[in-house]
């Protein structure tokens, strides 16, 4: 476990002469309201270790450290997301395992099921949902967590040697880069729609008015409280909830204090307040019937991309998911945006 500067400068010595590091990152958003990088887990022949960043250490070094170096990652996008958030990171090239495996045509790709085809080791399993900003951490979850990147180098050279002998190594860089690429985009949260949870969709007029300002209030106290909404209350609590107050009920629950009880009525008794006119519009759907010429279309990419993925034996939704299609068969030049070269040739775009 590296907590201290001089730990990180050893670290940084035995990643220096390695052009591959692998990566992963660990946060807390079970436990928090606002995630935060709680573990980096880093491996280079020879050396595992974890750094913790909740050490108050600079990590400054440590990232001009793995500037040059081509990061391994299993599913790169969230660990991506975080480290650029978290330590400003962005790395310059990736190998994702997760694309690799894709695009060797393996259906179960997750670590633990790469692991085991290509190595015939069992990972433990059991603190995906521990909490990481605890200190200090148990034996269990210290392994767990360093096997997350133990196995990444050796699966990252046989992943790359199948890749190779398939001819489908300039495939696995095109989609490694839109992957990097993609991360360094914000995704905005659209409060607007937000609070359209799971189930939101079954309720109508006065009941979704209420759901909404339940959803502000929610939010409201997950953050004073610093832990995720649903600790607050369920997502299925608050659409009974939201049914009972607009039917003229007084839904309870007994792990509320006082104090978050008054709140959680205040806030549906705005609702019951707005005037029909205020309460939220059902959601429009978006675009028009597609034309006989679109459908067409759609159906001639969806034709070529499932002869491509059957003779190349990869998933089709990988190649193009159905959405995709779709969008470009209604604007062709959606293609270069939403596809990478390899896949608008398999589609013969």
């Amino acid at each position: 476990m590296i907590t201290s500067s001089g730990q990180l400068a050893d670290l940084i010595q035995h990643i220096l002469p390695h052009e591959r590091v692998a990566i992963d990152t660990e946060a807390d958003s079970l436990h928090c309201y606002r995630e935060k990088l709680c573990l980096l887990q880093i491996s280079v022949p020879g050396r595992d270790a974890i750094v913790d960043p909740l050490a108050k250490i600079d990590l400054g070094p440590l990232r001009q450290a793995l500037a040059n170096q081509e990061i391994v990652l299993h599913g790169a996008d969230y660990d991506l997301r975080l480290l650029r958030r978290n330590m400003e990171f962005v790395p310059g090239r990736i190998f994702d395992t997760v694309i690799a495996a894709r695009l060797i045509g393996i259906r179960e790709f997750s670590l633990a099921a790469l692991v085991k085809r290509y190595f015939d080791i069992e990972l433990a399993k059991g603190s995906q949902k521990a909490n990481w900003a605890q200190r200090p951490l148990s034996a269990k979850m210290a392994e767990y967590a360093i096997n997350d990147t133990r196995y990444l180098l050796p699966l990252a050279e046989r992943l790359e040697a199948e890749l190779k002998s398939s001819g489908r190594i300039d495939w696995f860089r095109q989609s490694s880069q839109r992957a990097l690429d993609f991360s360094a985009t914000d995704r905005e949260r659209d409060i607007d729609a937000a609070w359209r949870i799971s189930g939101a969709g079954a309720l109508r007029g006065l009941a979704s008015a209420v759901l909404r300002e339940l959803w502000k209030w929610r939010e409201c106290e997950a953050e004073a409280v610093d832990r995720p909404p649903f600790h607050i209350l369920q997502n299925r609590e608050m659409i009974y909830s939201a049914e009972s107050f607009a039917a003229g009920g007084s839904p309870d629950y007994k792990h509320f204090s006082d104090r978050r009880r008054r709140t959680f009525r205040e806030a549906a008794a705005r609702a019951l307040k707005l005037s029909e006119e205020d309460w939220p519009a059902r959601p429009k759907r978006s675009g028009s019937r597609p034309t006989a010429e679109v459908v067409k279309r759609s159906e001639k990419l969806r034709h070529n991309r499932d002869h491509a993925a059957k003779e190349l034996q990869i998933e089709a939704s990988f190649i193009a998911p159905r959405a995709t299609l779709e969008a470009v068969a209604a604007e062709q030049t959606l293609a270069e945006s939403l596809l990478v070269p390899w896949q608008r040739e398999l589609l013969k775009l």
